[in-house]
């Protein structure tokens, strides 16, 4: 039987006494938790030791003695503290002996309490960093770690989950080792904080500042959202208006996360810590960066600079756009367009046309004034402020929305009618009550009317084709940057930007399993061995703490994307799934 004995790397350096600790049958491993130095009472250690078990719920125990080298040369103790052995009973009984040599190296002697067979060869001692094991979180990851061995070449498999009690008990136990060397108490013991406990005085005010913070910030919150809740914002244009506009929808979801933030319920579990760590970090970041994007907006004029470039460059897309329906107009590329429509359909673009001129020239002496309080949106965060920039993108381009539209309805109508005009030549018809296709009996007047109407549009297809083509394009394309700001305003709410931080300046504490490299291999003597800790690769962070993203746009494949492009349905860039397509 081999028999696992994980040893503090911290503990080498301690004083003669008793190894503190818990026994796993299940893995026949011993765990180390702390050395109890000598003098001491056994009596107080027992005490001690229920006052542990009643705390940490863990069945913390004596699992043998410890001799130190610079110890054993003043006060001959080895005796004493293997007869100790029958104070603390245990099945097995490990006696510890640092070598003269060094202090990294000692001898384990294993006693077993039914008889008194030695077992030197089959213990293998495991040097691990307590703290790193007590702040991590072990995750259960579908490959196994791998641990090599860069003296010998050899490796081997540990699986995570026989390490997660391991983890557990170390973290369990950290009301342990919040007791130092300063601490007027009869029982002195060797752990990772030993020489003194770690703590920041900035995190400890941090702490006490944060409840009334939060409870204040909770209490604004709420009253916020009662407000949008109300039926006040539930009338039609408001309604409308919170569900359409892409700053609405960002602010309403910033609300709910700050909402979880200020919440004052603890965090029950690990999943639930980081999920408020990551919005509370991705917030202040999205802050951040606002702020840094009005120092920006608000020196040397630059609100100025657009406002002034925000007109001319109106009216040149006005201009193109004329001299493209003036092209429509005529032969493009040659075709033979339908004159009465081609010209119907043109001049009545271009009214449109100069209607969005006419409005963009008679709102240009506010429109300053409008960007500088709209800059100033940005101290709410970059997100909103990106948003900002897309629902002012979609207002400039209304007129090319209402182009694209006006082209999809009249030419979907013209696909429709067809449709049902060639299944007419078949002698079938739609049944809308039963939804799908039946056949039917015309008389001949029927036909006639509708071979009349099908050639009739059947020769003014090509023109509507032509004209919802170009808009379409024009459509895709303000649809296509509105897309990749939205990537962006998703790409700051979603990305768990703690754990990142985690991975890139404490990368143990988010662990995907551990490894071992040999650190002793003598003859005769223990195996030992290092443990380290493998932390989680950046995918894995990203795909296992990634925030959920509040997206308004559809998620059609792209095989319906280019159907409802066929067959002229309109593409909405705010529906969401689970609403009804128009």
């Amino acid at each position: 039987m081999v028999i696992k004995v994980f040893f503090p790397s911290c503990c080498p350096e301690a004083e003669s006494g008793l190894l503190l600790g818990r026994w796993i049958p299940e893995q026949n491993a011993a765990v180390v938790l702390a050395i109890i130095h000598y003098p001491f009472i056994p009596g107080q250690v027992k005490q001690y030791l229920e006052q542990i078990k009643n705390e940490t719920t863990v069945n913390v125990s004596v699992l043998g003695s410890w001799s130190s080298h610079s110890s054993r040369t003043k006060d001959n103790i080895d005796q004493f503290l293997q007869d100790l052995s029958s104070i603390f009973p245990h099945d097995f009984w490990f006696q510890l002996t640092q070598e003269k040599e060094s202090r990294s190296v000692f001898k384990c002697h294993v006693v077993q309490q039914c008889d008194s067979k030695n077992d030197k060869e089959n213990v293998i001692l495991i040097h691990y960093d307590q703290r790193k094991v007590m702040l991590s979180k072990l995750h259960d990851v579908d490959s196994k770690s791998i641990g090599c061995n860069h003296n010998t070449g050899e490796e081997g498999e540990a699986i995570t989950s026989d390490f997660a009690a391991i983890f557990d008990i170390v973290a369990k136990c950290e009301l342990l080792f919040m007791i130092d060397k300063y601490d007027e108490t009869p029982i002195k013991f060797t752990h990772w904080q030993s020489e003194g406990r770690e703590t920041s005085i900035i995190v400890e005010l941090a702490k006490q500042a944060s409840v009334p913070v939060c409870m204040v910030l909770l209490f604004l919150v709420t009253f916020v959202l009662n407000i949008c809740k109300s039926r006040v914002l539930n009338v039609w244009p408001l309604h409308i208006l919170w569900s359409r506009l892409t700053t609405c929808v960002q602010l309403a979801h910033r609300l709910d996360h700050l909402q979880t933030i200020a919440s004052s319920t603890k965090a029950q579990s690990h999943t639930e810590f980081m999920r408020k760590a990551n919005l509370f970090v991705s917030f202040l970041i999205d802050v951040g960066l606002g702020m840094l994007l009005i120092s920006w907006l608000y020196q040397q004029n630059r609100i100025g600079q657009l406002a002034d470039a925000l007109i001319p460059a109106a009216d040149h897309i006005a201009k193109e756009l004329e001299i493209l329906l003036e092209w429509l107009m005529g032969a493009p590329a040659g075709l033979k367009m339908n004159k009465a429509l081609d010209e119907v359909l043109g001049h009545f673009f271009l009214y449109h046309i100069h209607l969005w001129i006419s409005y963009i020239h008679l709102m240009s002496p506010f429109i300053e004034m409008i960007l500088w309080y709209v800059g100033l949106s940005a101290c709410l965060g970059l997100t909103v402020a990106l948003s900002i920039g897309s629902d002012i993108i979609a207002l400039l381009t209304f007129h090319i929305y209402c182009f694209y539209v006006y082209g999809a309805r009249i030419y979907c109508l013209k696909i429709y009618g067809l449709s049902s005009l060639w299944r007419l030549f078949r002698g079938k018809k739609w049944n809308v009550l039963r939804q799908r296709v039946d056949s039917c009996s015309y008389d001949l007047d029927q036909l006639f009317i509708g071979t009349l109407l099908f050639t009739v549009l059947l020769f003014l297809l090509p023109t509507t084709a032509l004209y919802y083509l170009v808009f379409t394009l024009l459509r895709l394309v303000v649809v296509v940057i509105q897309g990749f700001i939205h990537l962006l305003v998703d790409l700051i709410n979603s990305l768990p930007l703690y754990a990142l931080g985690l991975r890139l300046c404490r990368p143990y504490v988010l662990a995907a399993g551990v490894k071992f490299d040999v650190f002793q291999k003598v003859a005769g003597k223990p195996l030992h061995l290092l443990m380290q800790i493998n932390p989680l690769t950046y995918g894995m962070i990203i795909k296992r703490y990634r925030l959920p993203t509040y997206s308004s746009y559809p998620k059609d494949s792209w095989a319906a994307l280019c159907k409802k492009l066929f067959i002229g349905r309109l593409i909405y860039p705010w529906k969401r799934r689970n609403e009804k397509q128009d």
